[in-house]
């Protein structure tokens, strides 16, 4: 049984492009650990890259994590402010016997790397720097002393025991020549700092625990406990990547997916308790263990994501999820005048009944908000042109925004035409939608209106 004392996990992405997929599932885990465990659940911005980090993307990966409903129990911890602190042990280790400089050139490292490449090894720095006793004025890094002797055990908690030799690991850089620290020495740094007791994430990094551990050990400080999480790969079995069209959390709230929905699925993207597939957010939190993640890479879904998608649009609270869609609307595509979002929110089962997605119920309701500019007299014989005509005139002094009188006076028409249902609905159809495949003819006349009907129809008449 897991302690649930003082349990503290971060989610440390760099803000270097949208929140990836494989990163919200991170994220996910980590919080719903902490929160089973009654922990921490924290944020560092990994941003010391300066290149490439940009602040639009932090505010992103912000906002995605709210979106999602997976926040930080405190503020955000920005990787860079600590940089200090970071070269500080990296001197640290140097003076303690645990690092040393390396005056190696750009053109040294490659000659090494083109030995390796014509021999078909995987390069590994030689180390000719860690015994000489050089310490002339040139450029160097310092990089860390790792272990060249026997083997490393690493008890992760979802891969299990992984053993690897100790000569696999070369001296890996700590400071580069221009005093800032590499990825290996921040990270662990910060989560001494931040007190992680444990680090979740993907199992890409595996061979970092190895040597974010040595790190660790060197400085005589606890280490965290790791647990690797496969990574999810695409339907064709290969990594995720941008070319893939889904890569991202943006891309799937741009075709209208639902937070609670893409939630649900990447939790059980590599996890699982028992057959049950739909969660909500408290048995999430009740349920969830690392012992349930997989050992293989998840792969990534489409027609799933949909099909729970679609549940939750049909189960969600209407406020709810009206307030999701008109959100949707606003963000992603254009907003809707206030008139227009009242008839819809009036009639809002009709736009959602069989979507499966925001884009379905807004391609659905788009005949309310948008007015066509259809050449009727191209698409229609002159005798429904005649009948369209004939039922305006009746409609068109009507002064109320009473549906059922404007249900009467179809009726009518198609009685005093002799006429079957069908011969008018399509005609009407179109006039009022642009469109053969708006709702029912009903449905079109109570998400209008009265006003509505009239205003459309005098644009032909």
């Amino acid at each position: 049984m897991m302690s649930n004392n003082n349990i503290i996990v971060r989610f440390a992405p760099s803000p270097t492009g949208p929140l990836h997929i494989g990163g919200a599932r991170t994220a996910l885990f980590n919080w719903l650990f902490a929160k089973k465990y009654k922990g921490l659940f924290l944020l560092r911005i990994e941003d010391t890259d300066k290149q490439r980090s940009k602040e639009e993307f932090e505010n992103q990966i912000k906002d995605t994590l709210n979106w999602l409903e997976i926040n930080p129990d405190k503020e955000a911890i920005k990787q860079s402010k600590n940089i200090n602190k970071h070269i500080e042990v990296a001197n640290r280790l140097l003076s303690e016997g645990h690092a040393y400089k390396c005056f190696c050139s750009i053109e040294d490292l490659e000659k090494e790397r083109e030995a390796s490449k014509k021999k078909n090894l995987p390069y590994i720095y030689s180390g000719k720097c860690r015994e000489e006793k050089i310490d002339n004025k040139g450029s160097f890094v310092i990089r860390f002393k790792s272990k060249k002797n026997g083997s490393f055990v690493l008890e992760d908690l979802v891969q299990g025991k992984i053993e690897i030799s100790n000569s696999t690991i070369e001296d890996f850089v700590l400071l580069r020549a221009d005093n800032t620290p590499t990825y290996q020495l921040s990270a662990s740094v910060d989560d001494y700092l931040m007190n992680i007791t444990h680090v979740i994430r993907g199992d890409d990094h595996k061979i970092n625990a190895f040597k974010q551990i040595q790190i660790f050990q060197a400085l005589g400080w606890k280490e965290p406990q790791y647990a690797h999480i496969p990574l999810i790969h695409s339907k064709e079995g290969k990594k995720l990547s941008k070319r893939d069209g889904a890569a991202t959390v943006e891309d799937y709230q741009k075709i209208g997916i639902l937070p609670e929905s893409l939630r649900n699925y990447l939790l059980r993207l590599g996890w699982s308790y028992k057959d049950k597939e739909i969660f909500s957010l408290q048995e999430s939190i009740d349920l969830f263990d690392l012992n349930g993640i997989g050992k293989s890479p998840s792969k990534l879904d489409m027609n799933r994501i949909l099909s729970i998608n679609e549940s939750y649009i049909k189960s969600l609270d209407q406020d709810k999820l009206f307030q999701y869609f008109n959100q949707y609307a606003n963000n992603f595509k254009e907003k809707i005048e206030n008139i227009f979002l009242t008839k819809i929110k009036n009639n809002f089962d009709v736009f959602r009944n069989k979507a499966k997605t925001l884009e379905d119920i807004y391609n659905n309701a788009s005949f309310v908000f948008k007015r066509h500019d259809l050449d009727l007299k191209k698409v229609l014989t002159p005798s429904e042109i005649e009948l369209l005509s004939f039922f305006y005139k009746k409609i068109k002094d009507l002064n109320n925004d009473d549906i059922e009188e404007i249900k009467l006076i179809i009726d009518k028409t198609i009685l005093e035409k002799n006429i079957k249902f069908k011969e008018f609905g399509q005609p009407i159809r179109l006039a009022l939608t642009g469109t053969k495949f708006a709702p029912s003819i009903n449905e079109i006349i109570k998400s209008l209106g009265v006003n509505e009907i009239k205003f459309r129809l005098a644009l032909h008449f």
